[in-house]
Parts: C-alpha cells; structure tokens; sequence
C-alpha cells in the first residue's frame, strides 16, 4: 500500500463478497466510518490524493506510539485524482488549489496478524477496484514494497502522523511563552 487505499468500494463489496488474491483479506465493514490518520499527495504515475484510514486498533496504536502495530489493526488507503481547482486559477492566474478528483488506484487495506501473515512482516495486503479483488500480480507487489519501511512496521506513514493536534498546538504556545519578550519573533516572521 504505497502511502498505506482509492476506489470507495461498493457497499456489495463488504465483508460478505470475495477475498483478495494470496492475503484472503476481505473488504472490512464499515470502513469509510474509520478516523483519518493521514492525507498524502502521490506523485508520479500514481499522481493522486490519499486518505489513509485506520480501524479504533489501528488509532489507539498510533496515539500510542505502539510498534510493532497489535494483531487487528487495519488500515485503508482511498485515493482520488488530484485535480487543479479552476476557480482558484482564475483568481490567482495560475493553478495553486487541487482538489480531489475521481477516485482511482483502488481502495487498499493492510490487516495486521503476525501469525496468518508471518511471512511477509505480519501484515496481509489487499486491492480492490471496483469492489472486486484485484489480480494476484497487483498483490504479489504489496509485501516487498512495503519491505522499505520496516523500520515502522512495513507503513509507509509516520508515527507521529495522529499526535493530537492540541498537544502540537500546546507546545508552540508553551515554547513562545518561555521565550524571553525581545526573542520573541514578530507576527511577520511567524506568518511569512
């Protein structure tokens, strides 16, 4: 799952349809429901706009910092086309705003189970476009791709991705009010 899902598969292609290539991994109910834990712009051939979604297991590990992930853990990652805003051309005489597009590459799912999938890093993998299972060629990639990241448990997202933004929020305001008056920086360096 590079970025680790597109297509919003149909509501026919849930727990009850058919199981991916290799992985057997099925699509999970209810997975638009699922928090965000990351956005991601792909570029290159991919060149689309990712939401990475996890299930409550997959959240709590990240608000954790748990690694390696626990067994159920799942992830989806949904892409759309990144497409340029044509209003925001016209107000600014060039493009500068993209939006999501149409959704694309397929909806993916990671499902941690370190005794099912122990050969490839407890993970098993799955690609469904249209609500079907993708080829077993799609899925005979997933593993070594995602073999770069194994230092973060084969996800391609960082840790610190979900950390609540308040806490973010607390420690800029904590380190600007422990900063002396005169070092402080003026609102022009702050904003610019």
């Amino acid at each position: 799952l590079a970025g680790v899902i597109a297509y919003m598969a149909p509501a026919s292609g849930q727990a009850d349809g058919e199981a991916a290539p290799i992985f057997g991994v099925k699509i999970p109910p209810g997975y638009r429901d699922w928090r965000l834990i990351s956005v991601a712009h792909e570029e290159g051939d991919l060149n689309d706009l990712r939401a990475i979604l996890g299930n409550d297991v997959a959240i709590k590990a990240y608000r954790e910092g748990k690694l390696p992930f626990p067994d159920g853990t799942i992830i989806a990652r949904l892409a759309w086309s990144y497409d340029p805003l044509e209003e925001s051309e016209k107000a600014f005489g060039s493009p500068q705003s993209f939006v999501a597009g149409s959704p694309k590459n397929g909806v993916q799912f990671m499902v941690k189970d370190s005794r099912k999938y122990a050969s490839t890093g407890g993970w098993g993998f799955a690609q469904f476009d249209d609500g079907k299972p993708a080829s077993e060629a799609v899925h005979n990639t997933c593993f070594s791709c995602h073999a770069t990241v194994k230092a973060r448990d084969f996800v391609f997202n960082r840790r610190d991705s979900l950390r609540p933004i308040r806490n973010r929020l607390e420690q800029v305001y904590l380190n600007h009010a422990s900063t002396p008056l005169r070092a402080r920086p003026t609102a022009t360096a702050i904003s610019g």
